[in-house]
Parts: C-alpha cells; structure tokens; sequence
C-alpha cells in the first residue's frame, strides 16, 4: 500500500507547506517542500527545511526532519471503527457518533453525569484544549476531566502558582540564555529533548558562562557541564537545601532583593541553619566539595539561570523539589531581568498551553480555579451557562485511571493520548480499561488505548490541522495548514463540536473552524492569569509569536516577568521551608537498584507517531536499559541480551545496553514502548501530595537475564 500523499484544500498545486514540528515544545517552524515523482517512479518526495523564527532559529533536529513520514504513513486511520464481536469493522460518522452519544447518556443517566470521563492530551491545540473542557463541563456536564500533562509540567507548574504567583515554563527568553554567567540544568537532558536548543547553551558558554548539570546520567547535555553533580535520583530536593546553605555560608545572597521582593525567609534562615552539607552530601551521593563549588558559582555570578525537567520534577516530592531550586533563584535575586530567571522545560508540544485553558481537572480558561467563584462566574458568563452548570474540580489523570479500574467512571473518552503507556502501574490502567464498560479513542493511529477502545474516531495530523500552540517560553504560535484531510480524518475540534451537536449542546459550540474558537479562547482568558485576550491570529501571522500575559492587541508582551513585582496580593515571591528527604523508595535486598526513566533523541512520548516514521524507528527499533557494566557483570547480564525488570508493581522486559555513563546503583529505561517493553509496567503509582505527579524516576528494581528466568521457571 503507497503511503497517503499530502493534497491541497484547493484545485492549486500544492508544492510548499509552511507548518510547525508536532513534538517538542520548542515548537520548530519548518518548510515541506513537495517534488513530483522521478520517471518510473510513483512516490513524492519531501524536502524538508527549518523556517526562521524566533525559538529555534531555523534549526530542526531528526524528529522535524521527519514528521512528516508519520503523516504519510500507510498506518493511518482513516475511518470511523466500531467494535463488533472483538473486531473493529469500518463505520460511518454518524453511526459513530451516534454510538458514542447514545452510550454516554445511557452511562449518564443510569450512574449520573460523572460517570463519563475526559482524558485529554498535551499535544492538542489550544482551541481543542479549550473545547475539551468545555465540552467536558457543559456537553457531558462531567467533572472528571484531565490530561497526560499531568505527567510533565504539574510539580513545576503547582511551585510556580505557589511561589511566583503564576505558572510560565520560563520566566525569560530563550535569548536570555546567552547571557547567563552560571546556568544549573537540573534533571533536563535538553541535547535529546530539546536539541534546537542546544546552540544557545553553547553560546553562553562561549560567553564565559559556567553550566552545572544535575543528573545520575552523563548525558550529551552533561557532556558540556563544566560541573556535573552525579545526583542519586530522588535526592534533588536535599541537593537543592545544600546548594543553599552553602549559598548562605559563602555570604551570597542578594539581601536587598530579599527584603524588598520576597516574603518567608525568616522561617527559610532558621531551616538553614540546621543543615549539614556533610549529611546533604551523604545523602545525594555529591561530595561537599562540588556543592560548593556550584553554589559559589551559581552565587557569584551576576546574572544566571536555573532549569528544571522531570529529572526532577516527576518524584513524589517534584513540586518541593522545584521549590528548593526556586529559592536559589530567590535567595541570590537572579529573576526579573535580561540572562536571569527559572525555566520548567516544558516537555510536550502544546505543555504550557494545554495546562492554560480547562483541560486540567481543577482549572478553567486563562489558569482560572474551577473552585473559585468568580471565576466560575465570569467563565459561565462567557459561555452564557449558570455558574451552577459547571461541575467542581475533579482528580488527577492517574487517579482517574483508579476511578476506571473501581468502576467509578464507566465511560471513558481519550484525545490525543496512549494512557495505557505513559501511566504509572500501567498493569492496573490496562486492566481498569479492558472492563470499561464503554472506551472512545480519539487517535491518528492504531495505538496500544486505542486497541482496547469500542468506538475509533480518525483525526487528522499537525499537517492538515489550524491551531495555536504555546511553546515552553510562553510563547503563543500559529500553526496553519491549507493540506487536505485525508480519507475520512476529521480535526478534533470538529468532533468535538459535531459530537456535542448529537449530546444536545450545539448553540454552545458553533464554531466552523479554528480561529473562531481562538476569538471565544481570548475572551474566556481576560483577566485571568493566562491572559491572551491581545492575541489574535492577526497578529500572530504579523509577529510571529506573542508571549502571555498580553492583555491588550495594541501593546507589545514581554518575555521577561516579574521585573517590577510578583502576582501575589502583596507582590512579593514566596520562600519555602523544604525537607531533605530521602527518595520515595529506597533499595533493599529484593529489589536493589533505582530505576529512573527518560526520553531518546528519536522518540516522543509514547511513540505512537514517531514509531511510524521508519526513520526515526530504525534509530531505536527496541526499548532497552541502561546499565553500569560492573552492576551488569554483577547480575550476570551480558551486552545486548534481553533482562526482566521487576518491581513491586510488575515487570517489563527490554534488551541491555552497557553504559559506564551512569551511577553502578541506578538503572535507566526510555518510556516510547507498550506491551512488554513499557517500562511503566514497574513504576510506582503514589502521587506527589501537591500537584499528582507520579514518581517515575525513583523506582527500586531487581534485574535478571530473561535466559536465567526461564531456566528457574523450567525447574520449578
């Protein structure tokens, strides 16, 4: 079967595409350049080329560069299915959405309306993001609604809300990275995440500025640390209280911009005063040595920032952690201005957008509190509903899952995410979701959730989709398209729309196309902390990008925040008494070695589009686990054969990969895989008690060569 050729929405010949990489959250823009087939030939070719733009300057890593073999491929959904007898056969529209009606309210009117559930995605648009929840609140009238953003951004998000009043991935620009003097990339492996990024780090470093890493891994981005402190997974909170009493020993904190700009230290200065770099280097596994050399350099600097990624985000104490690295931040007043600030590397394409809008369970447009009246009140008068109509919040993407496996939700309605993969103690969601009464998928492909689905609803791709996305600096872009939809891919703000048409609701959802949604999007926003009532498709064609909070068209947004105040009602930012605790799990004779996770250059998220590009797929056919050869030769493990890796959750099997680049205690494994390769398979399901962040990266393993395992099941 040829793959699906890219076709114009007009009689014109189509030849060049301006469009926007699907993946990361840099947001890349590029060229697609479209060439006949040779003579005999009956294929197209792509050219594809980085388009300038303020992010990536150009640039696209191999991903970009082949985004678009997972729009063509042959793998496509391209029609409604329905499950009948076991077996999905070929539907209509109409029978499919009038399935998809007719289950959910016979599922609302037997169990009442929280009986449906919405899990949503952090790679949707911010119009489908904010018709998602809408559609959620007012066509299903359900409060359980949620997204797999949880599991990216929520620790740094719920620290930023605390401590600086707001929650912006970045509170500079990427252009401010150049003139950094000290930058601590903590838990973010940017080479592999983020690689268009890259050049800016090593500009700084021409600069003279030092980079201090916080990794277990010596990853490509730890290649160019000038210190990089080895951290024990899960220790990072403690790593950021040494940081700070050394900070504090050294006489380097800004006490002007202390008194005048934050509250809290008082209580954060008697917490110092009780910590011992001796134990902090006992229990990071950083000598006291290296804590200091990093404080003094991150002290002294004049100007400096400190990122953060799920390395450190995605623990059971992710939101503290962040908020230990936010008081280095604080404590020597490096914010508010040009090569100063925090930045919570976003990881998915639309992460900070999709977070914004009302697709979290507790959130309504514009970052609103869905539990604070007047918000409620001024959102409900936008969408012209009683404030009454809108649900309360709901839980988090993980415990919904728990709410499936209980029975609690009966009917579950998936866009744009693989849940059964990138969950915690995926084993459970597995099983919560093949006795779901009623599944509905909202996919391009055919993925591991979608399998287990009873209704398929074909979506279009990044190619053929209008829509603004918001990249990890707080950057709103355009991305448009005049390709054709292919075969019967709908975008998922049509189904959206036509389905709520079906539920009763049509007059609250008259949208014909994106932009318009984008018009309802701005209103719903004024005011809020999110505020993007300045932007308009207009303008962004015209800039290029505009960052948030821009309450006004005519004016310019910046971004660099908090240059005069913090949005709290008194203007100051928050310090915070941090606890240096050790991981949420620890080794122990059954189960000896740490287990974090991550990503490869090659894939995103759970794989389900960058596992159709046979590009990026032959780069990393298989998932596997990084280990030290001496733990290796310990377990009896050779290169490159296949191990089981059991938890107290379960197991997973992958091949072995020798590493001398990482800690002999701790073990690594890429989580682009399902089935048997899924390393959440083994991950720990406890939440962090302020955000409901899994904790992926600190869970304790036990390791044997597949061939033992089958010689000790043979003898028993």
């Amino acid at each position: 079967m040829p793959p699906l050729v890219i076709e114009p929405t007009s009689s014109d010949k189509l030849n060049v595409i301006q469009t926007q990489c699907p993946f990361c959250s840099v947001q890349c823009k590029m060229q697609v350049t479209i060439t006949e087939p040779a003579e005999g030939s009956n294929r197209l070719s792509y050219t594809i080329e980085g388009a300038a733009n303020a992010a990536s300057e150009g640039r696209l890593c191999v991903k970009g560069m082949n985004a678009h073999q997972h729009a063509t491929s042959t793998e496509r959904l391209l029609h409604p299915l329905i499950k009948r007898g076991g077996k999905f056969v070929e539907a209509t529209w109409e029978e499919a959405l009038r399935t998809i009606r007719d289950r959910f309210q016979a599922t609302s009117q037997t169990y009442g309306p929280d009986a449906v559930g919405v899990y949503g995605g952090g790679s949707l648009t911010n119009e489908t993001a904010y018709l998602l929840g809408k559609f959620a609140r007012i066509a299903l009238g359900t409060k359980y609604i949620d997204y797999n953003g949880r599991f990216c951004m929520s620790a740094a998000a719920s620290a930023g809300t605390k401590v600086f009043g707001v929650d912006r991935g970045l509170t500079c620009r990427l252009a401010d990275i150049p003139l950094a003097k000290c930058i601590i990339l903590a838990g973010t492996n940017i080479a592999e995440c983020q690689p268009t990024l890259m050049p800016y780090f090593t500009k700084a470093k021409e600069n003279g500025a030092t980079i201090i890493v916080i990794d277990p891994r010596v990853t490509a981005t730890a290649a160019i640390a000038d210190i990089h402190l080895q951290v024990k997974p899960g220790t990072d909170a403690a790593l950021a209280n040494g940081l700070l009493k050394a900070i504090e020993e050294e006489g380097l904190l800004n006490e002007k911009f202390i008194g005048e700009k934050t509250s809290g230290f008082y209580e954060l200065k008697k917490n110092i005063s009780t910590i011992d770099i001796d134990q902090i280097a006992e229990l990071t596994g950083i000598s006291e040595a290296d804590i200091r050399k990093a404080a003094i350099a991150y002290g002294k600097a004049d100007t400096g920032i400190i990122f953060t990624a799920r390395g450190v985000e995605q623990q059971t104490d992710g939101h503290m952690a962040v908020r230990g690295f936010l008081n280095l931040v604080l404590a020597t007043g490096k914010i508010g201005k040009p090569g100063c600030g925090y930045g919570a590397v976003t990881g998915q394409a639309n992460g900070q957008g999709g977070r914004e809008h009302g697709q979290k369970s507790d959130q309504l447009p514009g970052y609103r509190s869905i539990e604070n009246e007047h918000d409620r009140a001024y959102v409900a008068k936008v969408w012209g509903i009683d404030p009454a109509m809108l649900p309360r919040k709901g839980v988090s993407a993980y415990e919904m899952m728990e709410l499936v496996h209980q029975d609690v939700i009966r009917s579950l309605f998936v866009m744009g995410s693989n849940p059964v993969v990138s969950n915690p103690n995926a084993t459970l969601v597995e099983e919560g979701l093949a006795k779901c009464e009623f599944l509905v998928v909202a996919d391009m492909f055919m993925s591991e959730t979608a399998r287990m689905a009873d209704v398929i609803l074909p979506v279009t791709s990044y190619i053929e989709n209008t829509g603004t996305l918001t990249n990890l600096e707080g950057r709103v872009l355009l991305r448009e398209s005049n390709v054709q939809a292919p075969g019967g891919t709908k975008n998922d703000w049509a189904i959206l729309c036509e389905l709520a048409a079906l539920l009763g609701h049509e007059s609250y959802f008259p949208f014909q196309n994106a932009e318009q949604i984008f018009e309802e999007l701005r209103v719903a926003s004024r005011g809020g902390l999110a505020d993007y009532y300045g932007i308009t498709y207009d303008r962004l064609r015209r800039e290029g990008g505009v960052y948030w909070p821009c309450p006004s068209p005519d004016k310019p947004s910046s971004g660099i925040m908090f240059q005069n105040f913090f949005p709290h009602p008194d203007g100051r930012a928050v310090f915070t008494v941090v606890e240096s605790r050790a991981p949420q799990e620890t080794p122990c004779e059954q189960y000896p070695l740490t287990m974090t996770n991550g990503r490869v250059l090659s894939h995103y998220l759970t794989g389900v589009q960058t596992r159709r590009s046979k590009t990026l797929a032959a780069r990393n056919m298989d998932n596997f686990i990084e280990i030290h050869p001496k733990t290796a030769k310990q377990y009896w493990i050779e290169e490159g054969e296949w191990v089981v890796v059991q938890s107290r959750r379960g197991s997973f099997t992958v091949r072995s990969r020798y590493s001398d680049q990482i800690r002999e205690d701790t073990v690594f494994v890429p989580m682009h895989w399902g089935g048997a390769q899924n390393v959440n398979r083994a991950t720990s399901p406890e939440l962090d008690p302020n955000c409901k962040m899994p904790g992926f990266k600190t869970s304790v393993v036990s390791i044997i060569p597949l061939r033992l395992q089958e010689e000790l099941s043979a003898t028993e």
